[in-house]
């Protein structure tokens, strides 16, 4: 399934400077569907280089972490439970700053 990540707030420091990542990720366990939990897994054994514990928390992003599924919030469409489909675009922004 090809989708578009895209990392804001300072997150994209967490994966080598790069905003934007065109991946290819399968379904897990043998499902034939993708939800965020597993995408969030991927991301973290796949694309964070460093730190992963200023972007997860547990299973989950943490508080402070803006996830959008096609500019659409995701606590709206079920947060971790939210099914992908091929061609979606995950944004995440981190919206804590230092100060």
């Amino acid at each position: 399934m090809q989708l578009t990540l895209e990392f804001g707030g300072g997150l994209e420091l967490l994966c080598e400077s790069k905003k934007i990542h065109n991946v290819n990720v399968e379904p897990q366990n043998g499902s034939d569907k993708l939800i965020m939990k597993d995408l969030l897994a991927w991301v973290r054994t796949n694309l964070i280089k460093e730190r992963p514990e200023m972007f997860m928390k547990g299973d989950t992003v943490r508080p402070g972490v803006l996830v959008l599924v096609n500019d659409c919030d995701w606590e709206l469409s079920g947060q971790l439970n939210t099914s992908l489909e091929d061609k979606d675009v995950v944004v995440f922004i981190s919206t804590l700053h230092g100060g």
